[in-house]
């Protein structure tokens, strides 16, 4: 095993997620990490592929996305993956904008009840 190969455990302090995340993703198929019995070792192709998964959540984007997203650069290669990318982000853009105007209308809202709330009490 090569020093740019992280173990299970490591790959689960690395990114911060639970050891039932990572196996989730190996299950949906966005992570195919080498097996030697029961070991799983994660090289750098795993390791790059993890990040752009974190990304891609950090972002709000849904994991079968991500995965079809994944699956572009494999089939078609970086220049389809990246204009694929910038598809998928006007689209987010969008909607996080839709969720941020949701927000501050709840917020709103709620601030004015709360001064109302409090405004009662004398």
């Amino acid at each position: 095993m090569t020093e740019t190969q992280l173990s299970f455990k490591e790959m689960c302090a690395e990114f911060d997620v639970t050891p039932r995340t990572l196996r989730y993703y190996e299950y949906i198929e966005l992570l195919q990490p080498d097996r030697e019995g029961r070991s799983r070792h994660y090289g750098p192709r795993e390791v790059a592929r993890m990040k752009l998964i974190m990304r891609g959540r950090k972002f709000g984007f849904q994991l079968e996305e991500i995965r079809q997203w994944l699956l572009i650069y494999e089939e078609d290669g970086n220049t389809a993956q990246m204009q694929a990318f910038v598809e998928m982000a006007d689209r987010q853009k969008i909607e996080l904008e839709k969720q941020r105007e949701q927000l501050d209308e709840a917020l709103q809202e709620l601030v004015k009840l709360r001064d109302a709330t409090k405004a009662s009490l004398g």
